[in-house]
């Protein structure tokens, strides 16, 4: 992998899986490069993986490396010169009486019943809507680096919304967010210009959304957040409308 530079990274392995379904477009098979082993992804070399086009899922440092497509593609938005259109603007107000806390990286049977919730509404038939309590605490509360889990309540005291969010040194990295699927007013936005404004309050320049798919409707909506980049060809490149 000549992209890999930091000494950091040389200690570690990279490995692909089998094929397996690809959850976001069908009738195709996806494969993932790996990192290994998972306990030595410390926050400098997350760091650096994160600006390689990586993410996180709980023990599991990943990017696709699929065989015959390209079609997930590494996006980060640029904290410092976001401008929110007037939809999103719309969206945040509407959101103001909710308040946001750190909680601890623990089990919280309130936390799983609205991420069930969510999965069985939102995500049905995904593999993700039957998972039990040890899968919710592998894929959400494992981790080696700087991770966060934050509540978002209504004024009422009810839980709306969680985010799990990895803390790098040069921004945010939105692990999964899940929220009260009867809610109205498009939390999932809210979610993202809640942490587009907390890099803002850090001064961490890029909020890592994960990977932009362009022809799937649960991956394509990341581009409406702008100025955005994408990780193409080795390198961070503006996106511009043309490549949709």
């Amino acid at each position: 992998m000549s992209e890999i530079h930091d000494p950091s990274l040389h200690i570690l392995q990279f490995y692909l899986t089998a094929p397996y379904p690809c959850s976001y477009l069908e009738n195709r098979q996806a494969r993932s490069q790996v990192v290994a082993p998972g306990h030595l992804v410390n926050a400098r070399a997350y760091a650096s993986l994160l600006r390689i086009g990586f993410r996180r899922s709980g023990l599991f440092t990943y990017k696709p490396h699929c065989d015959s497509c390209q079609a997930c593609i590494s996006v980060r938005i640029n904290a410092s010169e976001f401008k929110a259109n007037a939809t999103q603007r719309r969206i945040f107000k509407r959101h103001h009486d909710l308040s946001a806390n750190r909680v601890p990286m623990q089990w919280h049977e309130e936390h799983f019943q609205l991420y069930s919730r969510y999965q069985h509404q939102r995500h049905p038939g995904g593999g993700m809507d039957d998972q039990g309590k040890e899968q919710y605490e592998q894929f959400l509360l494992t981790s080696h680096v700087d991770t966060e889990l934050i509540e978002f309540r209504s004024a009422d005291g009810v839980l709306r919304m969680l985010s799990i969010i990895d803390v790098s040194d040069d921004g945010l990295s939105a692990v999964y967010t899940f929220y009260d699927p009867d809610y109205p007013g498009s939390l999932g936005t809210y979610g993202i210009l809640w942490q587009i404004e907390q890099c803002r309050q850090l001064g961490l320049p890029w909020l890592y959304l994960g990977y932009w798919i362009r022809e799937s409707p649960k991956m394509s909506y990341k581009t409406n957040f702008r100025p955005i980049q994408l990780y193409t060809n080795r390198q961070w490149v503006d996106y511009t409308p043309a490549q949709e």
